[in-house]
C-alpha cells in the first residue's frame, strides 16, 4: 500500500473506511459475475436474441431502480436504501442460479442488481458518494473519491480474474460447464448477502443532516431535490451528453475497430485493454492533486479536451505502434474528469439532496450511453465509416467540455475560494 493510499485511509472515519470495503466486495462481485455471465445463460439453453434482451433489461432496469432508491435515500435513509439495493443482488442472484425459466430471469434482471460489464450499476454508487461526502472535509472529497474509484477499478479487474480462474477450477475438481458457472452465481449471490451484512454496521453519521422546512417542499419534488434541482438538472443534461458521445467508443467497439483496421488478436487486444484501464485508473489519483491547484472546473475541462483530440488521432495514425500510443496516452488523462466530476456534483448541492442529485446525473449519463453504441454499430458496419464513431465521440466530447466550463466556470467551490486577507488597518 503506498504512503498517500495509507494517510487517506487513515483520514477516513469508520463508516468511510466500510464504504470503501463495500465497494470492493461489490465490484469484484461484479466482475467475476461478468466473465461467465453470458457463458452461463448459453448452457442453460437461451438463444443469443434471448440473452441480448435480458441484458438490456438489465440496463432498463438499472435505470428505474436507481432513481427509485436514490431520489428517496436522502429521506429515508441512505442505510436503508444501501441495505434495498444488497437486497435485490442477493435476490438478483439467486433467480439466475436457480431458474431458467425466461420471464423469471427478465423481473430479477429487471428489478435485481446484476452487472454485464462488470462495472459499477445500481444506487450503491450514488448513495456511497453522498454518504462519503457527509463524513469527510471538502477540501479532501476529491483524493478521497480518486482512491475510491481507483480501489473499484482495481477490483472489478480482479473478479474477473478470480471469476475465470475459479471456473477453470471447478472444471479441473470434475464439475461440467453448466455446474462451474452456476456455482459462480451462486456465490455472487453470496457476496450480495455479505454486502448487506456490511452495510448494517454503518452508523447514522452517513445520514442527511438537514431536516428544514425544505423538506416539504423536497417530498413534493419526485426526484428528492429542491434548492438545487436546477443545477442538477443542467449538469444532468450535459452529462447525459458527455455519455452519449463516450457510447461511440465503447470498450468492444474500439477493439472491433483495431482488429478490422490492424488485424490485430484477441490476445494482443487483451494487453491493450489491460494496459489502458490501468493507465486510466491511476490518472484518477492525478486528477485529485491537478484540481486542488486548478479548481474542479478546469481540471474536468483542460484535461478532458486533450484527451478527446487523442481520441480523433487514433484513427488518423499511420500505423499500428502509433495508433496503440495514441490510445494509452488518451487513457493516461481520460479519466481525470471522474472524481472531479463526481466531487464537484457533491459540492454545488445541499447536503440533503446529494444522494439524490448522484442518482439523478447517474442515470441521466446511462440514459445518454444506452443510445450511441447502437448508432457506432451503424457506423462501424460500413467499411468506409469505421473510424467515423471516435471522430464523433471526440468532438461531441470537446462541445461538452466548452458547454461545461461556459456554465459553470464563475462557479466557485467553498473549498477553491482564497481565504480573505485580513485588514492591517490600526
Amino acid at each position: 500500500m503506498s504512503t498517500d493510499m495509507r494517510r487517506v485511509l487513515g483520514e477516513l472515519t469508520t463508516d468511510a473506511r466500510l464504504l470503501f470495503a463495500t465497494r470492493v466486495l461489490r465490484l469484484f462481485a461484479y466482475g467475476l459475475l461478468s466473465v461467465i455471465l453470458v457463458l452461463y445463460l448459453t448452457k442453460v439453453g437461451l438463444s443469443e436474441r434471448e440473452i441480448g434482451l435480458l441484458l438490456s433489461a438489465t440496463l432498463a432496469g438499472d435505470i428505474v431502480v436507481s432513481l427509485l432508491i436514490t431520489t428517496r435515500a436522502d429521506r429515508i435513509g441512505r442505510r436503508n436504501m444501501l441495505l434495498v439495493g444488497a437486497g435485490l443482488m442477493l435476490f438478483a442472484g439467486v433467480v439466475f442460479a436457480s431458474t431458467a425459466w425466461l420471464p423469471l430471469l427478465f423481473i430479477a434482471a429487471f428489478a435485481g442488481i446484476i452487472s454485464p460489464s462488470g462495472n459499477e450499476i445500481g444506487p450503491f454508487l450514488s448513495i456511497e458518494q453522498a454518504a462519503l461526502s457527509q463524513t469527510i472535509p471538502d477540501n479532501k472529497r476529491t483524493a478521497v473519491f480518486a482512491w475510491y474509484a481507483l480501489v473499484g477499478s482495481f477490483a472489478s479487474a480482479l473478479g474477473a480474474l478470480g471469476g475465470g480462474a475459479l471456473a477453470q477450477l471447478l472444471r479441473q475438481q470434475g464439475l461440467c460447464a453448466l455446474a462451474s458457472y452456476r456455482a459462480l452465481v451462486w456465490v455472487y449471490a453470496g457476496l450480495g448477502l455479505a454486502l448487506g451484512l456490511m452495510f448494517l454496521r454503518v452508523s447514522r453519521a452517513v445520514e442527511a443532516t438537514s431536516r428544514t422546512p425544505s423538506d416539504a417542499q423536497q417530498r413534493a419534488n419526485r426526484l428528492g431535490l429542491h434548492k438545487s434541482r436546477g443545477v442538477v438538472v443542467r449538469l444532468s443534461a450535459l452529462f447525459s451528453l458527455d455519455a452519449f458521445a463516450g457510447g461511440f467508443v465503447v470498450q468492444s467497439i474500439v477493439a472491433y475497430w483495431f482488429y478490422v483496421r490492424y488485424g490485430v488478436s484477441p490476445v494482443v487486444l487483451g494487453s491493450i485493454f489491460f494496459g489502458a484501464n490501468v493507465l486510466s485508473g491511476f490518472s484518477a489519483l492525478v486528477a485529485a492533486r491537478v484540481a486542488a491547484k486548478f479548481g474542479l472546473i478546469n481540471t474536468m475541462v483542460f484535461t478532458h479536451i486533450p484527451s478527446n483530440v487523442l481520441l480523433i488521432l487514433v484513427p488518423l495514425m499511420p500505423n499500428l505502434p502509433l495508433a496503440i500510443l495514441m490510445l494509452l496516452l488518451r487513457f493516461s488523462i481520460s479519466q481525470m474528469d471522474v472524481p472531479t466530476r463526481q466531487s464537484y456534483t457533491m459540492a454545488v448541492v445541499m447536503p440533503d439532496e446529494r444522494s439524490a442529485a448522484a442518482g439523478v446525473t447517474s442515470v441521466a449519463r446511462s440514459v445518454g450511453a444506452a443510445v450511441s453504441p447502437s448508432l457506432a454499430g451503424l457506423f462501424i458496419a460500413v467499411p468506409a465509416l469505421l473510424s467515423v464513431p471516435f471522430f464523433a465521440s471526440g468532438g461531441l466530447k470537446i462541445i461538452y467540455d466548452l458547454l461545461l466550463y461556459r456554465s459553470f466556470r464563475a462557479h466557485k467551490l467553498p473549498e477553491e475560494r482564497a481565504p480573505a486577507i485580513p485588514s492591517n488597518s490600526p
